[in-house]
């Protein structure tokens, strides 16, 4: 389940292959990478929660932790049947965009459904976070568009061009 060294690149903001998914930065030591996460200024020893700023063994234990919810309250709960116009893929973290929003979903649900959240979280989780996710996943144009039913495809990369040095 390791992600690939163009999703690592991705994420990373390397500039292989593609941008980074946030404008890179000066960072101490004068190297340049994306920025830290909004909150995380100041907060000695704590790290962004989102999975795309993580790479390594932490990406690993953080895609694990999502695989687990996933296969154990997502798709139990929520799935539906895969149709041409609501697709699934049953290989779903080798889609970098799926990892995001499925992370993002599920951050929202530890938020939303914890112990500790408001009585209105879980609706506020279904209706502001779960459909919309799911319905850009299962969107016959989503990441998930070239999947069948027990067969992963790799989506063709969108071509970029690189920022000319200036």
């Amino acid at each position: 389940m390791a992600p690939s060294a163009e999703f690592m690149a991705f994420v990373s903001g390397s500039g292989v292959d593609r941008p980074s998914p946030v404008p890179p930065v000066q960072q101490e030591g004068g190297s340049v990478g994306p920025p830290p996460p909004p909150g995380s200024a100041g907060a000695e020893g704590s790290e962004p929660a989102f999975i795309l700023y993580h790479g390594g063994a932490r990406y690993e234990e953080m895609l694990k932790s999502l695989a687990d919810w996933v296969d154990n309250v997502l798709i139990p709960a929520y799935a539906r049947e895969v149709t041409s116009g609501a697709m699934w893929c049953t290989q779903w973290w080798r889609h970098p965009e799926a990892v995001a929003h499925l992370h993002a979903l599920f951050l929202a649900w530890q938020s939303m459904t914890g112990t500790d959240s408001d009585m209105d979280g879980a609706a506020n989780w279904h209706g502001n976070h779960l459909g919309p996710v799911m319905g850009s996943l299962r969107d016959p144009s989503g990441p998930f568009a070239g999947c069948k039913p027990g067969r992963h495809r790799d989506q063709l990369p969108v071509p970029v061009d690189v920022l000319p040095a200036t």
